[in-house]
Protein backbone atom coordinates (compact mmCIF):
# COMPACT_ATOMS: atom_id res chain seq x y z
CA UNK A 1 0.00 0.00 0.00
CA UNK A 2 1.21 3.30 -1.20
CA UNK A 3 1.48 5.85 2.01
CA UNK A 4 -0.30 9.44 1.41
CA UNK A 5 1.17 12.21 -0.30
CA UNK A 6 1.40 15.62 0.34
CA UNK A 7 0.29 17.03 -2.59
CA UNK A 8 -2.70 18.18 -5.09
CA UNK A 9 -5.37 16.16 -6.30
CA UNK A 10 -4.00 16.60 -9.94
CA UNK A 11 -0.28 15.34 -9.06
CA UNK A 12 -0.92 11.67 -8.49
CA UNK A 13 -2.80 8.94 -10.46
CA UNK A 14 -5.56 8.12 -8.48
CA UNK A 15 -6.33 11.83 -8.25
CA UNK A 16 -6.48 13.38 -11.83
CA UNK A 17 -10.52 12.52 -12.58
CA UNK A 18 -11.09 14.44 -9.05
CA UNK A 19 -9.05 17.37 -9.68
CA UNK A 20 -10.93 17.84 -13.18
CA UNK A 21 -14.41 17.89 -11.05
CA UNK A 22 -13.33 20.38 -8.67
CA UNK A 23 -11.65 22.42 -11.27
CA UNK A 24 -15.24 22.16 -12.78
CA UNK A 25 -16.84 23.31 -9.70
CA UNK A 26 -14.38 26.17 -8.53
CA UNK A 27 -15.22 27.53 -12.50
CA UNK A 28 -18.72 27.50 -11.79
CA UNK A 29 -18.61 29.68 -8.37
CA UNK A 30 -19.65 33.52 -9.70
CA UNK A 31 -16.57 35.28 -9.60
CA UNK A 32 -17.37 37.09 -6.33
CA UNK A 33 -16.99 33.92 -4.81
CA UNK A 34 -13.56 33.11 -6.20
CA UNK A 35 -10.61 34.04 -4.89
CA UNK A 36 -7.79 35.66 -7.06
CA UNK A 37 -5.97 32.89 -8.86
CA UNK A 38 -2.96 34.45 -7.12
CA UNK A 39 -4.52 34.52 -4.07
CA UNK A 40 -5.37 30.33 -4.33
CA UNK A 41 -2.24 29.68 -5.85
CA UNK A 42 -0.73 31.29 -2.73
CA UNK A 43 -3.19 29.30 -0.67
CA UNK A 44 -2.03 25.99 -2.06
CA UNK A 45 1.61 26.62 -1.72
CA UNK A 46 1.40 27.11 2.26
CA UNK A 47 -1.18 23.95 1.88
CA UNK A 48 1.83 22.07 0.30
CA UNK A 49 4.15 22.41 3.49
CA UNK A 50 1.68 21.55 5.52
CA UNK A 51 1.61 18.01 7.45
CA UNK A 52 -2.02 17.59 7.50
CA UNK A 53 -1.87 17.83 3.29
CA UNK A 54 -2.90 14.01 2.50
CA UNK A 55 -3.36 12.85 -1.23
CA UNK A 56 -5.18 16.14 -1.91
CA UNK A 57 -7.45 16.66 1.36
CA UNK A 58 -6.71 18.48 4.87
CA UNK A 59 -6.99 15.68 7.05
CA UNK A 60 -8.20 18.37 9.87
CA UNK A 61 -11.51 19.49 8.00
CA UNK A 62 -12.04 16.85 4.64
CA UNK A 63 -12.00 19.19 2.37
CA UNK A 64 -9.88 19.42 -0.78
CA UNK A 65 -8.01 22.25 -0.16
CA UNK A 66 -7.96 23.10 -4.29
CA UNK A 67 -11.88 23.58 -4.01
CA UNK A 68 -11.20 25.52 -0.14
CA UNK A 69 -8.20 27.44 -1.29
CA UNK A 70 -10.03 29.14 -4.40
CA UNK A 71 -13.17 30.23 -2.45
CA UNK A 72 -13.16 34.22 -1.34
CA UNK A 73 -13.33 33.98 2.30
CA UNK A 74 -12.05 30.77 3.30
CA UNK A 75 -9.48 30.26 5.91
CA UNK A 76 -7.21 27.27 6.78
CA UNK A 77 -8.33 24.65 10.01
CA UNK A 78 -4.82 24.15 11.02
CA UNK A 79 -3.68 27.46 12.40
CA UNK A 80 -5.53 30.53 12.44
CA UNK A 81 -4.81 33.19 10.55
CA UNK A 82 -2.26 30.55 8.04
CA UNK A 83 -4.58 31.76 5.08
Amino acid sequence: MTPPCRCLLGEFPEGKALAELIADYVASLPEKLRASSEEADRRLAICRECGELSDGTCRLCGCYVEARAAKAGMRCPAVPGKW
